[in-house]
């Protein structure tokens, strides 16, 4: 994981707990300045596509280190979803009824919203790459995506390789954690102007954007309040419409 050295101090609790199961990377100004890590035991050696496949399904939506070209090759040799962040896999579970209700009612919201607009709402799966550096090579699969420059960035295998403005995210309980911190960083620092978590337990929506690689705002909305997006003049979700059962 990586995190900023402000938001670090913010909450050093919580980075120290992660700390036991994770290696944290602080930087400042975009420049790795110090680490964060648990006292263990560690080893070096060479991975085996088999055993990186054996990790994933192991460890399933926790994290497992292994190389870009590992990942690349698991997903050759699999039709699981996998997602790639700051060197580990994440295998990507099938979502429950209300994970996907709404999704589909935020996505309806979205796409009547941007018609003739000029940027169009895409849904998972549909692979993202977002670059910390030329070699911190990540790939996400966010529920709900807007993408304004799409012919731009389209290469010849028909494949999006730009940043989208606007990522959703779903919470479950299997994905909280990795959606809460590690996308958040992930998002934030990869260029993401707006990121949407969206939380059917509570029945709330969390907005934040991002500018220069922080956290410009953030608003929370609950039911009976319009979700409302900093970017975007006139995009906003009805609350009780988002979780209508």
């Amino acid at each position: 994981m990586i995190v900023n050295s402000t938001e670090l101090q913010n909450n050093f609790g919580k980075y120290l707990m992660l700390a036991a199961h994770e290696e944290i990377i602080i930087t400042r100004n975009g420049t790795e300045i110090a680490k964060l890590t648990a006292v263990k035991e560690t080893f070096t050696g060479e991975t085996s596509k088999e055993q990186v496949i054996e990790w994933a399904l192991e460890y399933g939506t926790e994290g497992k280190k292994a190389t870009y070209e590992e990942f690349l090759q698991l997903n050759q040799e699999t039709e699981d979803r996998y997602e790639y962040i700051d060197g580990e896999i994440y295998w990507l579970s099938s979502p429950k009824t209300a994970h996907q209700r709404t999704i589909t009612e935020l996505f309806g919201i979205f796409y009547n919203h941007f018609q003739g607009k000029g940027c169009t709402p895409f849904v998972a799966p549909y692979d993202i790459e977002l670059r910390r550096t030329t070699e911190n090579i990540n790939i996400v699969q966010p529920d709900i995506m807007i993408i304004c420059d799409l012919d731009e960035h389209l290469n010849e295998n028909d494949y999006y390789k730009g940043v989208p403005s606007l990522v959703v995210e779903v919470l479950s309980k299997s994905t909280q954690r990795k959606d809460l911190i590690k996308k958040l960083d992930l998002y934030m620092s990869c260029g993401v102007e707006e990121y949407w978590i969206v939380n059917p337990e509570n029945m709330e929506v969390t907005i934040y954007h991002f500018e220069e690689n922080n956290i410009s705002s953030s608003s929370t909305y609950k039911n009976g309040e319009t979700a409302k997006s900093f970017i975007f003049d006139g995009l906003g979700a009805e609350i009780s419409r988002i979780f209508k059962k």
